[in-house]
């Protein structure tokens, strides 16, 4: 997601700052957007000098003090939010007071992570989707106390970016993975109880519901350790039952079965 957002920001013309904790991490990250560049070079949708100026844009670092001179920073850390309030809380230290800080989280409270920081009022939610360069939908999500500044702002960023937004409310999962992640739950739970094949599940959900992929084939391309968090937020968020997450989905994050980046989820890679 993180090599997504910068991929986009430069292309809109944008100088990026990509902070990672590793050289290696960046490294790749780098790699996959030069990757992603190439195939429009070869559809011809942009020329080579084109996809080298996007790359000059991005600037790598893994120290956190790079961040000091930025004038926007959108966090896209893992889905845990112990890692997330750590990561922003050094953010919100090294960027000026002026600056909005976004998560890009896809279920956990953005109240609760602006409250971490100095400035809950300049703190928003920017949920893009996966994969970001190919897909159009931003949640911008507004905490307790984010102003409408912020808000505005934010939207026009996302517009800039070639991206549409939609304003949701607070809550968790949000939109998208509320109506999402209870689906793939779903779905999970039907393999669990042999109601039918993985296969068959995701067929009849592409050939039936017309989806472009099926629940089992896109939660491996999620990855099932971050449904797994997200179905945590809704059950812990909700208390309802409804959103507890399939023991299944639990025991494969717990094997290391993660999906597509592991080599292995419900299908293998």
């Amino acid at each position: 997601m993180g090599n997504g957002i910068a991929q986009v920001a430069a292309r809109a013309g944008f100088t990026v700052l990509m902070h990672d904790i590793k050289v290696e991490f960046l490294d790749r990250a780098l790699s996959t957007i030069s990757s992603s560049l190439q195939r429009d070079v070869d559809k011809e949708r942009m020329s080579a000098s084109d996809k080298d100026a996007v790359l000059s844009r991005i600037m790598p670092s893994v120290e956190i003090s790079a961040l000091a001179g930025s004038d926007f920073v959108i966090e896209a850390v893992p889905e845990i939010q112990a890692v997330k309030s750590a990561t922003l809380k050094q953010i919100d230290g090294v960027t000026r007071p002026d600056v909005i800080l976004a998560s890009n989280t896809s279920s956990i409270s953005i109240t609760e992570l602006g409250t971490g920081t100095s400035r809950p009022d300049r703190f928003i939610g920017m949920h893009f989707m996966n994969p970001v360069p190919v897909m159009k939908l931003v949640e911008v999500i507004r905490g307790a106390a984010t102003t409408d500044e912020t808000f505005e702002i934010t939207r026009g960023l996302a517009e800039t970016l070639g991206k549409v937004p939609v304003e949701v409310n607070d809550s968790p999962g949000f939109i998208s993975n509320r109506v999402l992640m209870p689906m793939i739950n779903e779905a999970i739970f039907a393999l669990y109880e042999g109601v039918a094949s993985a296969e068959a599940i995701d067929q009849v959900m592409k050939l039936g519901m017309s989806h472009p992929m099926g629940p089992l084939q896109l939660a491996d391309f999620i990855g099932l350790d971050v449904c797994l968090a997200i179905m945590n937020v809704l059950y812990d968020g909700f208390k309802d039952s409804k959103y507890r997450p399939c023991p299944l989905l639990t025991k494969y994050v717990s094997a290391g079965w993660l999906g597509r980046k592991s080599g292995k989820g419900f299908y293998v890679y």
